[in-house]
């Protein structure tokens, strides 16, 4: 438990940390994904999470 934790708060890091170093280039970048069709960001999103899988995979290999 303390492990998965420890995870999402390296997440959280991640996530926040675009929006601390370019909050223009965010909200501009973000625009763009409004506008994106839906199928788009689904596959986006699919393509994200194989990588990470694959990444989990490797490393717990």
């Amino acid at each position: 438990m303390k492990l998965f934790i420890l995870l999402i708060g390296m997440v959280l890091i991640f996530e926040g940390l675009p929006y601390v170093a370019a909050p223009e280039s965010m909200q501009a970048w973000l625009k763009k994904i409004s506008e994106m069709r839906p199928e788009q960001l689904r596959t986006m999103g699919f393509v994200a999470m194989t990588v990470g899988l694959l990444l989990c995979w490797i490393i717990q290999g």
